[in-house]
């Protein structure tokens, strides 16, 4: 079973991180949030695992743009899960869930890697 890439293909962090499998020879299926949405029992299984304020990206246009009442609603789990149902650009990027279940977030190649041992 391949690991499972989350994000968004037209990102600069998401290129890096698929050269980076494409050089290992790590397979991996690649989920694209601009073509299938991510939904809340996704997004909670990653909550499992993380805390919200990891998974949340507050350093993209999409959270600079919001106003202050919704920059509050990421605060808590059960209202910015349907932000980011909605948002998916506000997701960090990438979230590569592995065969064991763990998942990583954004791109740290050493991380990466030893989550592939």
């Amino acid at each position: 079973m391949p690991i499972k890439v989350y994000g968004i293909k037209n990102c600069n962090t998401m290129k890096k991180t698929f050269d980076f499998l494409v050089e290992k020879g790590v397979e991996y299926d690649f989920i694209d949030y601009k073509k299938q949405k991510p939904e809340a029992p996704l997004l909670e299984s990653f909550l499992e695992k993380t805390d919200l304020g990891s998974l949340v990206n507050k350093k993209g246009t999409t959270y600079r743009k919001m106003t202050d009442e919704q920059k509050s609603a990421l605060e808590s789990e059960e209202t910015a899960i349907p932000v980011l149902e909605e948002n998916p650009s506000m997701i960090k990027r990438p979230v590569i869930v592995y065969k064991d279940g763990s998942l990583t977030l954004g791109f740290d190649p050493e991380l990466i890697e030893g989550h592939l041992k």
